[in-house]
């Protein structure tokens, strides 16, 4: 059209690799953002579980004050030795404190030993360093009580990370079944088999279960290390998963129950085909006839 240019009208949301880019963060970084609310994301229109970022959104945090330096601080993380060093603590102590449950892991990832890396928020060990009620955590001598548990193989790592990737997940469920296979993902098949005996709804539900955070290829060393830190282990924790995965199966299938094959009386029946004729009584009538 002479005169006039035609203009593409303006997305109202971006992909999460494209919104990374607009906040300056590397990909880890966004996903963790996401992980801890600090990023709102929608279902994508067009469907298959993806989601979007929506244009207001991004403008939002870029307007909030000391962005990005501010955004970036609050997903900084640090490991073992790093994160001693902030809380200045010697690192065999830092450990002590994260397998008490005290401080918490907001991500892991495998060094090239597959050895189990847990990565903290800085901020949290900063605020934690910074609280006088944990002073003698940090300086004095570990009171029995705990010494006694750490001695018995206590780790709460594992177990607190999966509480908060619990919590990132039911953060980003926008379905019954979605929020019912949230809680299934820390929960090994028997498990889900005993609550969830119908093979229909399992497998309705095993659509909506999300696997452990990508380490390696499917079945590798890895992915099998990443599946057993995403698998509840302790009972009282296993307990509370199957009544809650319980209580949300039966909160999904009372408002959308699952899809399940039609009566055999229901299917429609294909038509009986025309029974051909005998072809040895066609070849009499046809001698008979030149006969």
């Amino acid at each position: 059209m002479t005169g006039s240019t035609l203009t593409q009208p303006r997305r109202t949301s971006c992909t999460p690799g494209h919104a990374a880019r607009e906040l300056g963060l590397r990909r880890r970084e966004f996903d963790l953002a996401v992980h801890l609310g600090l990023i709102r994301t929608v279902p994508d229109e067009g469907g298959g579980g993806t989601r979007r970022v929506p244009r207001d959104e991004i403008e939002r945090l870029r307007a909030a004050e000391g962005f990005p330096d501010s955004l970036l601080d609050r997903v900084w993380t640090v490991g073992t030795t790093e994160g001693a060093n902030l809380m200045q603590v010697p690192p065999g102590r830092f450990t002590r404190l994260a397998r008490l449950g005290l401080v918490v892991p907001v991500s892991f990832y495998l060094n090239r030993y597959r050895a189990v890396v847990w990565m903290y928020l800085a901020e949290e060990l900063r605020q934690f360093a910074a609280d006088e009620k944990n002073t003698p955590l940090l300086k004095a001598r570990t009171p029995e009580g705990l010494r006694d548990q750490l001695a018995g193989g206590l780790d709460l790592r594992g177990r607190n990370w999966r509480g908060r990737h619990l919590g990132f997940l039911l953060r980003q469920s926008d379905d019954p079944w979605q929020q019912a296979g949230a809680v299934a993902a820390f929960l090994d098949p028997v498990q889900i088999a005993e609550i969830v005996p119908d093979p229909y709804e399992r497998s309705h539900l095993n659509r909506f279960r999300p696997g452990p955070p990508a380490h390696g290829a499917p079945g590798s060393p890895a992915a099998r290390i990443c599946e057993q830190i995403m698998t509840a282990d302790h009972a009282d924790e296993i307990g509370w998963l199957r009544a809650d995965l319980a209580r949300a199966v039966d909160e999904a299938r009372t408002q959308r129950p699952a899809p399940r094959p039609k009566p055999l009386a229901q299917r429609p029946t294909a038509p009986e085909p025309d029974e051909p004729r005998p072809t040895h009584r066609l070849f009499g009538w046809l001698r008979r006839r030149s006969g």
